[in-house]
């Protein structure tokens, strides 16, 4: 197991990326506080998590607060005693074009995607400088944040989701710089199109997929726990020499500068 006796925080981790980053990490023997607003569903995350004969303790957070970040934290604290990983998950997506933006909806985007993920990483990040290196780890913590393949590209129509995973580009290199004399590596994954209840909010219709199958060379969408897979890695020791960096798993769309072809069959279906 490549987490065992490890804690692991898990922000958003009610459903999506969040649910399979906290499935996976307890998978790898990580004992996992998992971080959400939806209590029905985070808790049945927990419950689904121990009934496989893992650890799990569900708190309520809304990460765009400071004082629920703290709260969150001294629960996970009186139960765990430490934490060692965090998955810094937790995001929202607007889905209106740039001249429509309310300034009030950029601050609820930004609020959660980067101010939480800036909240969070600090206050986990000064827990760990506190315990110190454990006996036989590589490191004294690990932090990855979910960005996203936006964090290069911009989208006329997620304008504020674009920019918060901008941000979370800089602040992973930051942290990562600022962090390493204290033996805290912090990492990035930047997912591509992952079929997550995230997704279907923005999928509109069948011309839509088409357009999305277009720009992605591997043909189809990504899936929730190939992302865990990565976040796993990254938190472990076997990435003991990795920091500061993003890792993209978007199905080749980066390299991509045209359109491929989409097959008769993907456009009758979505």
């Amino acid at each position: 197991m490549l987490l065992g006796g490890k804690v692991a925080l898990v922000t958003g981790a009610a459903q999506g990326i969040g649910q399979a980053c906290a499935v996976r990490l307890a998978k790898e023997g990580a004992r996992i506080v998992l971080c959400d607003v939806n209590d029905k569903a985070g808790l049945n995350v927990a419950k689904g998590i121990e009934a496989k004969g893992g650890k799990a303790l569900y708190v309520r957070c809304d990460v765009s607060k400071a004082d629920d970040v703290e709260s969150a934290l001294a629960a996970a604290l009186k139960t765990f005693r430490r934490i060692d990983v965090l998955v810094n998950n937790a995001g929202v997506v607007d889905d209106a074009p740039f001249l429509d933006l309310s300034v009030e909806e950029l601050d609820r985007v930004l609020g959660i995607n980067l101010r939480g993920a800036f909240l969070m990483a600090q206050a986990v990040a000064r827990q760990m400088v506190r315990q110190g290196r454990s006996k036989g780890s590589a490191s004294a913590g690990a932090i990855v944040n979910m960005s996203s393949i936006n964090e290069r590209f911009g989208l006329p129509d997620h304008v504020a989701y674009s920019m918060s995973k901008g941000g979370i580009s800089q602040l992973t290199k930051s942290m990562a710089v600022a962090l390493a004399a204290q033996g805290i590596r912090v990492n990035a994954v930047g997912p591509g199109t992952i079929e997550t209840p995230l997704l279907k909010s923005v999928v509109k219709d069948k011309a839509f997929r088409t357009k999305v199958l277009s720009r992605t060379p591997l043909g189809r969408y990504g899936k929730p726990e190939e992302i865990a897979a990565i976040v796993a890695w990254l938190a472990s020791d076997e990435a003991s020499y990795v920091t500061g960096t993003t890792v993209f798993a978007d199905g080749g769309r980066l390299p991509l500068n045209y359109v491929v072809p989409v097959p008769d069959k993907d456009r009758k279906s979505v």
